[in-house]
């Protein structure tokens, strides 16, 4: 269950990267046609979604650093912890932005959260 767990966790781990980096280095381009965002929108909107994708940025290092620690005790603490951040931000995502946000970010991270519960 454990390996199960962690391979869930750098799922959740690589769908933040591709949100951070959609957010922020892609917004102009890809991230505009994720969001739905209107060309008029893209200056106007560009650094909120920046500091958006910081926010989830940090989500992916703490994660990360769970994954990494040499510390068992210490790396579960900081995925658990992550993985409910995730869970978390997906469910108030959903209810102010997008009901799709409950299923790329709350659905992976409920399962994975599930997986580091039972190991």
């Amino acid at each position: 269950m454990l390996l199960i767990a962690t391979v869930l966790t750098a799922v959740v781990i690589a769908i933040h990267v591709y949100i951070v980096l959609i957010e922020t280095v892609l917004f102009r381009t890809r991230g505009r046609k994720v969001f739905g965002i209107k060309e008029g929108q893209v200056d106007a909107l560009a650094a909120l979604m920046s500091n958006q994708g910081c926010y989830n940025g940090f989500l992916v290092a703490m994660l990360a650093v769970g994954l990494l620690h040499p510390d068992a005790h210490i790396g579960r603490a900081f995925v658990i912890f992550g993985l409910v951040c995730v869970a978390i931000a997906g469910v108030w995502g959903a209810a102010t932005a997008s009901r799709r946000i409950l299923f790329v970010q709350t659905v992976p991270a409920g399962l994975a959260l599930a997986a580091w519960l039972a190991a």
